[in-house]
């Protein structure tokens, strides 16, 4: 049982974000996590090397390449889970006929999770992109 505030704190944040994970559809949160993995992995390598003065400008602008790509391919992915989705709640509305607002708003909501995380992904990428080619060009 939690104690203190900010254990009930981090348990609810990582309740939340079980349910956004699971609502925004398991398969494409799970490519999109694999996506981000992949970015911060190659992030921490070209840091590393930027630090150690090991890698030549060409080579290393083609590594730093590959980060700026995966953000946009997150990014691409996102909106691809969102528009399944949508496609996938107009089947249901078909089916039915009529659907209350309510109904029609909270699709749209969950449908939206997917786009939104490709979108902070690929926000996270191009931040770290734009910080190795910064401190790159000043080495």
């Amino acid at each position: 049982m939690p104690s203190t505030f900010e254990e009930i704190k981090i348990q609810l944040k990582n309740k939340i974000m079980k349910t956004l994970f699971v609502e925004g559809g398991v398969l494409f949160m799970g490519m999109l996590s694999i996506v981000l993995l992949a970015i911060l992995v190659l992030a921490v390598k070209n840091i590393v090397q930027v630090a150690k003065n090991e890698k030549e400008a060409s080579v290393f602008s083609s590594e730093v390449g590959y980060i700026k790509s995966l953000g946009l391919f997150a990014l691409v992915m996102g909106f691809l889970g969102q528009f399944i989705g949508l496609f996938s709640a107009f089947e249901y509305i078909a089916q039915q006929g009529t659907v209350s607002p309510s109904i029609l708003a909270a699709g749209f909501k969950v449908s939206s999770i997917a786009s939104i995380y490709g979108m902070v992904i690929f926000l996270i990428a191009y931040l770290i992109w734009f910080g190795l080619k910064a401190v790159a060009g000043k080495k």
